[in-house]
């Protein structure tokens, strides 16, 4: 007889999810038990549950499938939330599915008994629930896998571990008081009823300098996006989750936005005067036209994100590709293009100022080099991994995507930890692409190099076996220092910022992978060109100049006021952050 977690496991396969990513623990052991029957649903043991939850995101991210995580009860549930949370915030589908002690047990403070539908209904408000009978669990799995889908956000069930070798009830009584559930969630592409197309319509062609913000609410809506573009003469600019929507090379795309933005990015948006959003809930309202200023539409396929960021004109609720290509028809090709011409002027100059910025000499190597070599040297179909920090400003300023690649990091939560883990469930959802990983020491020192034991684990089964992790070694937490310095004008505060070396490529190769740590700035394009050619998982560890302000020059040039606040309060590293300053200083 099935018990149910064998059940569980066959629901799963039933609804296309073919691994999941945990960690045992007793209070699953039932569930581990019934993976050990079967073969259709892997399991994926990570280093820590935190890096099954992120696994799960990735894995949403990069496959456009629901991600399913694994946990015991209390403490192994606790260590999934940081992971999960990173996918509610960038609202990817995943399910959480977590053991509880002995129903029996509950209420009596017994040993990790957590109050876990109250621990999860924050992250997983749409969706939590907790099996009391063996009838409940097709319609627990059932609703949590749609909702998740449909909502793109995380649900969770939990399981105590009592339940789950009881016989499975794949199909429960017909009497009152029972439910028969079943599987699919529908696919959507909502579109706006026509007048309010009309009203954004209307608004768009009255524009003399419109803009267009584009999130990862557009993916799949590329050639949407840039039609809308053309035939506006609008300029794109692309918030952080949005890098890869549009690629970067035609010339009124202005690149990312913020305090990581582009020059040409902040001044498109300081000069439209209509705004048009799509699939984007970017936060920092300080970076988009001045109230009042810009006439506004926005798309969303959630409405809870409509005029949320500025006051818009135009809501349109539904999804982005099918409503833009509603909305097209009813757009005027703007004759008048010198708008767009001062876009295109702006990008040039932006671009230009950026790579003399890579060139500049640095102690020992300058970190916006390293991005700026690879980018050429990115394969056409990389998929690629970003973590929070430095390198999150270096990936958006200095990475030119192309059609056909993906790229992601944790965009709301900006948690760091998430490039590693990343990576790895991209590889193992498409084991025939190359993947990088784009981390710095903070974040490997955090759960990275636990992560490259399961690279080294899983590798022998990709048919590609290109998998880098760049690791950039600057013995420093560097864009909070840099934040220390330039939003609060305080000096670096060392015991909370510097950081231990590490030999990043050596315990690569311990680990029986390659690995190569760089400190010339010629040997760069080569050290790519190895990793690129590498027939095993490749960590690149690129010591670097923890003295760069990670951010674009006319941010730098904004913040000069409170570097000098912080040199006068005594930084430690006083006379290297002014030359590291001058040397990003855009004026």
């Amino acid at each position: 007889m099935a018990t149910l977690g064998d059940f569980l496991l066959e629901r799963l396969h039933g609804w296309g999810v073919r691994r999941v990513f945990g960690y045992p623990g007793d209070g699953i052991n039932g569930i581990m038990a019934a993976f050990g029957r079967q073969q259709a649903v892997e399991f994926i043991q990570t280093r820590h549950e935190e890096m099954a939850a992120f696994m799960a995101c990735g894995h949403a991210k990069f496959s456009g499938e629901v991600g399913v995580c694994l946990a015991t009860s209390g403490p192994g549930a606790i260590h999934l939330l940081n992971g999960l949370y990173d996918a509610k915030l960038d609202h990817q589908p995943v399910v959480a599915i977590v053991g509880q002690q002995t129903r029996s047990a509950l209420g009596a403070s017994y040993q990790q008994e957590v109050d876990l539908v109250t621990l999860f209904k924050d992250v997983a408000g749409e969706y939590v629930q907790m099996a009391s009978s063996p009838e409940q669990l097709r319609h627990l799995v059932d609703r949590a896998l749609r909702i998740a889908i449909s909502e793109r956000c995380v649900t969770c069930i939990i399981l105590p571990n009592d339940l789950q070798e009881q016989d499975a009830v794949p199909s429960p009584p017909r009497e009152h008081g029972y439910t028969y559930s079943g599987i699919g969630a529908p696919a959507s592409a909502p579109v706006p009823p026509e007048d309010a197309l009309r009203q954004a319509a209307a608004i768009l062609n009255a524009g003399r300098k419109v803009a267009i913000l584009a999130g990862a609410g557009a993916h799949g809506a590329h050639a949407e996006v840039l039609e809308v573009a053309e035939l506006l003469g609008a300029g794109i600019a692309k918030a952080l989750l949005g890098k890869a929507v549009v690629p970067d090379a035609p010339p009124f795309v202005t690149g990312s936005i913020g305090i990581i933005g582009t020059s040409a990015s902040n001044d498109m948006m300081e000069e439209c005067d209509t705004l048009l959003m799509v699939g984007s809930s970017f936060p920092y309202a300080e970076f988009l036209p001045p109230e009042g200023q810009a006439r506004g539409v926005q798309v969303d396929i959630d409405g809870r994100m409509l005029s949320l960021r500025y006051p818009m004109e135009a809501n349109l609720l539904g999804d982005a590709r099918a409503t833009l290509r509603a909305l097209i028809p009813l757009l005027d090709r703007k004759q008048e293009r010198s708008w767009r011409e001062r876009i295109e002027a702006k990008v040039a100059h932006s671009r230009s100022q950026l790579a003399r910025k890579a060139m500049e000499p640095a102690e020992p190597i300058n970190p916006q080099r390293v991005f700026s070599e690879l980018s050429p040297r990115l394969p056409d179909d990389v998929i690629l991994a970003g973590d929070s920090g430095s390198v999150a400003a270096w990936y958006a300023l200095h990475l030119q995507l192309r059609p056909g690649m993906l790229a992601s990091l944790s965009g709301t939560l900006a948690t760091m930890g998430s490039a590693v883990p990343y990576a790895l469930a991209a590889k193992l959802a498409h084991p025939d692409r190359p993947v990088i990983a784009l981390a710095g020491d903070g974040a490997m020192q955090m759960n990275g190099i636990n992560g490259l034991m399961s690279i080294a684990w899983h590798r022998q089964r990709w048919t590609n076996p290109t998998l880098i992790v760049l690791v950039l070694n600057n013995r420093d937490l560097n864009f909070v220092t840099w934040e220390q310095r330039g939003m609060q004008g305080q000096p670096k505060y060392e015991p909370s910022q510097q950081l231990p070396d590490f030999s990043y490529a050596d315990y690569a190769r311990m680990l029986g992978l390659d690995g190569l740590r760089v400190d010339d700035p010629d040997a760069l394009g080569a050290a790519w060109e190895r990793a690129l050619a590498a027939d095993k998982p490749f960590v690149l560890e690129v010591v670097v100049d923890p003295n760069i302000p990670p951010l674009p020059p006319h941010t730098v040039d904004k913040q000069r006021e409170q570097y000098d606040e912080a040199q006068a309060k005594g930084d430690p590293e006083a006379a290297d952050m002014q030359r590291g300053a001058d040397t990003q200083s855009g004026s």
